[in-house]
């Protein structure tokens, strides 16, 4: 563990280094070795910055293994640097060190794998832990902006009007451009009572839409259930949490007490979760055989079996799935459409279908999150950037919504009561 600590930092060196000598206007100067000239931008009467020698911090080397001084020693001298020639001193030490993690992740290329400080880190498992102040609504941090995935149900978000695919290109007036959609969601969220400004840009509106919303304290139902009046059970799972397995298994002895015709299991706007509990949501509804498949770089795999004394693995089932349906959520909906379990109604899904582990650093510095794998469904097929296709794809308009009318549902019930009959086709 040791000797992957230490290619970690001195990866975090060479970051360090890149993000010194190419960020701003080159008017400086060019250092190597002991010798020191004015660069092709330094004007010509730029004074002449006496020698300095680079060298490692006393004692930085000490805990350094010999093969990997080399590759340390452009980080130490880079610390160097800063510490005696940056003008604004003393630097900070902790946000150095944390800015040159967040570079050397950024490097990777990829969108998931990224450094979270330690209010980043508390802010990201709030959701999942149940409750959390702000305004209620699940986000894409990938991107140029800030995205909204779905706003939770009965949040501040929702009654707003805030809708799936809505960028927020400002906050309180303030432009985000060029601001790394992380820092923006931490402006958003803030104490219960309190208001921000958001400034969305929808799809095909012509212009940026305003909205004024009071944070409020978030509480995340996992599930939602109740009985239709056609003897039809239907459950909304709005997370993959800590709660979740036992609030779903609770529901479904609730409803199959009733003697339910059929199930439709709504996950639309469920932007995912813990792997584990999509396994164990999954074994809710398929009897045996194959959730998921991990496959790693080296194409190694890890396969994830369904679990034994599921509640619903007969009764004709719909998913009800959308473009806010991600992770987890595709996890638990790919298994049931490869096993022909049920029948998938909605819009294409999200497409997250990489794996995270989320690692705490050590004197509670934050964690890193490093995709380790890639997850294919039972049928060995990805989702990655890909998304799932519905069985039977239909929209939910703008128009429908401020109806408050529901085709995606409609059809869903349509579906399985052809199901029941035994004549649902595609």
């Amino acid at each position: 563990m040791k000797l992957i600590k230490y290619v970690l930092i001195g990866l975090v060196a060479l970051m360090l280094l890149a993000g010194m000598f190419t960020g701003g206007l080159a008017v400086g100067y060019f250092a190597s070795g002991s010798n020191i000239f004015p660069t092709m931008g330094s004007p010509i009467n730029s004074p002449i910055l006496p020698s300095v020698t680079l060298s490692t911090p006393e004692g930085a080397d000490e805990g350094t293994p010999a093969d990997l001084q080399t590759l340390f020693k452009p980080f130490w001298e880079a610390w160097e640097l800063v510490h005696n020639q940056y003008v604004d001193q003393p630097v900070d030490d902790v946000a150095l060190m944390q800015g040159a993690i967040r570079g050397m992740l950024a490097s990777l290329g990829d969108q998931h794998t990224s450094y979270m400080d330690p209010q980043e880190f508390t802010d990201a498992n709030a959701g999942l832990e149940g409750t959390y102040e702000g305004i209620g609504a699940y986000v894409d941090t990938s991107g140029e902006y800030l995205t909204i995935i779905s706003p939770i149900k009965n949040s501040p978000a929702e009654a707003a009007g805030l809708r799936p695919g809505d960028r927020i290109i400002a906050i309180d007036g303030e432009d985000m451009t060029g601001i790394q959609p992380e820092l923006a969601r931490r402006r958003v969220l803030g104490p219960a009572g309190s208001v921000v400004e958001l400034t969305v840009s929808r799809g095909d509106e012509p212009e940026p839409l305003i909205f004024e919303i009071t944070r409020a304290q978030i509480v995340v139902a996992s599930v939602e259930h109740e009985m239709f009046e056609n003897g039809i059970g239907y459950i909304k799972l709005n997370t993959f949490g800590d709660t979740t397995s036992n609030e779903l298994r609770t529901a479904l002895e609730e409803i199959m007490a009733n003697k339910p015709r059929g199930l439709v299991l709504d996950m639309r706007n469920n932007g995912g979760g813990y792997l584990q509990t999509a396994v164990e949501v999954a074994s809710q509804f398929i009897p045996e055989g194959v959730v998921l498949i991990e496959r790693y770089g080296d194409g190694r795999e890890d396969t994830y079996d369904a679990r034994s004394g599921g509640l619903a693995t007969d009764i004709p089932l719909v998913v009800l799935v959308n473009q806010g349906t991600a992770s987890a959520s595709e996890i638990v909906a790919g298994a049931i459409q490869d096993y022909e379990r049920g029948k998938l109604v909605g819009m294409t899904t999200f497409g997250k279908g990489s794996v995270q582990i989320w690692n705490p650093l050590s004197d509670n510095q934050g964690a890193v999150r490093v995709t380790i794998a890639k997850w294919l469904t039972p049928l060995e097929r990805t989702i990655h950037e890909i998304g799932l296709a519905p069985d039977f794809e239909v929209d939910l308009t703008e128009e429908d919504f401020e109806a408050e009318r529901d085709p995606q549902l409609d059809k869903a019930i349509e579906v399985l009561e052809q199901l029941i009959g035994g004549t649902a086709t595609e």
